[in-house]
């Protein structure tokens, strides 16, 4: 069983900059394709990024790309997401995830097994 445990989330103004991190355990980072997801209030949950297992390879949404990265350390089963130039619209829960069976799982939430308990990003205007 893998328990993903997110930190850093915050309010911060917006143009500002907030790092999440995803902390796994139960098993291997190396082994898991892994995922961020948000979900603002009254919305559903939506992609934001992905990373291939061995991090060479990612993926973003269009509303975050070239403000947003996602990296991961294997030697320290944890994932990050960089969060810059931050806007209202970036406030929402954050949740990390991840998939076992794949190298990449993909930009649907229901792909992957496991999730966090996620994290509040407030961006004030």
């Amino acid at each position: 069983q893998v328990q993903l445990v997110e930190s850093g989330g915050g309010l911060v103004q917006a143009g500002g900059s907030l790092r999440l991190s995803c902390a796994a355990s139960g098993r291997s980072l190396s082994s898991l394709a892994m995922g961020w997801f948000r979900q603002a209030p009254g919305k559903e949950r939506e992609f934001v990024a992905a990373i291939y297992r061995g991090g060479s390879i990612t993926d973003y949404a269009d509303p975050v790309k070239g403000r947003f990265t996602i990296s991961r350390d294997n030697a320290k089963n944890t994932l990050y997401l960089q969060m810059n130039s931050l806007k209202p619209e970036d406030t929402a829960v954050y949740y990390c995830a991840a998939r076992g069976d794949t190298y990449y799982g993909g930009k649907s939430y229901s792909a992957y097994d496991y999730w966090g308990q996620g994290t509040q990003v407030t961006v004030s205007s």
